[in-house]
């Protein structure tokens, strides 16, 4: 089939794209990309070779601006609207897949006027609004966490699984801030890094590339060695040496950790949208598979609490939740709706 991948806006978006193109391609199919000039797609996408062709659309998002702005990222939408028109026809697209994300919306919406089916996969447990606005005229809505979806399961890179293993006891914990660094989860790995050395427990910490300096100084001055990252493209092998993580609970990394068999005490992102980062960690510790700590609780309590308890139970339960096959089982649900909707038209 012929595939339209559209999202992004942020690497949770865009790390779905990354992985459902890969594997579609992989299975013969041939895929495009459209997403925004604004936000990190180009960054993602622009020279990669995965897809057949590439675009990026002069878009941006409606939430959180003023009335002007509305106005105007609503003006960059319609005229996208055409421009996706367009590129649907040429490239004789088949089915629209969305990712999610404000870089969705122009595709999504042509995909409607072109006749063109769209399906939708929602990575957080609380539905984005341009997800939740065309859910009900999607041909199919995908979610991670609604136990009616057909399909059970989020779309992972296969090496997070290929590294997987059971943890026991924690031997080393792993700080993920993310790209941009994540403050409180920076502030929590100094705090308790005495401890954890004392305790002889290794320290691997992802603190963001404009953060990284001053946290190398801290750590030096508290004469303590880690394993100091501002950002690490190979997070599969990073997460595969830890015995538990401490994160935010975006959809993609969460998700991963689920993958690769490693608890993690999640610090939801107090300012996410709808508070979806704290659904999502929800939905793991529901299932007793993880904790989670709000950043204005007592973090430090709460992980050195963690570092005594067993991990053998809560990292199976994860590893047996993890589906590693999704974005291929969810690419053959949408071949088998596209061909059984043509038959009945």
């Amino acid at each position: 089939m012929k595939f339209c991948i559209t999202g992004g806006g942020t690497g949770g978006h865009l790390n779905i794209a990354k992985v459902l193109g890969k594997v579609a391609v992989k299975m013969g199919h041939d895929v495009i990309f459209i997403g925004s000039t604004s936000g990190q797609d180009e960054m993602w996408f622009k020279d990669d070779k995965m897809f057949s062709a590439v675009y990026f659309l002069n878009t941006s998002g409606v939430v959180n601006q003023n009335t002007v702005g509305k106005l105007k990222a609503i003006v960059k939408i319609l005229r996208a609207i055409i421009q996706s028109r367009k590129i649907l026809k040429e490239n004789n697209i088949q089915a629209v897949i969305s990712v999610g994300g404000f870089s969705a919306a122009a595709a999504s919406l042509a995909s409607f006027t072109v006749g063109t089916p769209l399906f939708i996969h929602e990575q957080n447990a609380v539905a984005g609004r341009l997800n939740a606005l065309l859910r009900p005229y999607a041909k199919l809505f995908i979610s991670s966490y609604e136990s009616t979806d057909l399909l059970q399961g989020y779309p992972v890179d296969e090496k997070f699984f290929d590294l997987a293993r059971v943890r026991y006891k924690v031997k080393t914990v792993i700080f993920l801030g993310g790209s941009q660094g994540a403050m409180a989860i920076n502030d929590l790995a100094l705090h308790v890094a005495k401890e954890l050395y004392s305790r002889g427990i290794n320290i691997i910490h992802q603190c963001g590339t404009k953060h990284y300096k001053d946290i190398k100084t801290a750590y030096e001055n508290l004469g303590i060695k880690v394993e100091l990252y501002p950002f690490c493209q190979d997070l599969a092998s990073l997460v595969s040496n830890a015995d538990l993580a401490i994160s935010r609970a975006g959809a993609s990394t969460l998700w991963e950790l689920c993958a690769n068999g490693l608890p993690a005490l999640f610090v939801p992102y107090p300012y996410a949208a709808s508070n979806h980062q704290y659904y999502n960690a929800k939905f793991i510790v529901d299932g007793e598979m993880g904790w989670c700590v709000q950043e204005d609780e007592n973090l430090q309590k709460k992980l050195l609490d963690i570092l005594d308890a067993s991990l053998q139970r809560k990292s199976k339960k994860l590893m047996q939740h993890s589906n590693k096959n999704t974005a291929a089982q969810m690419l053959e649900l949408f071949e088998k709706t596209y061909y059984n909707s043509t038959k009945k038209g």
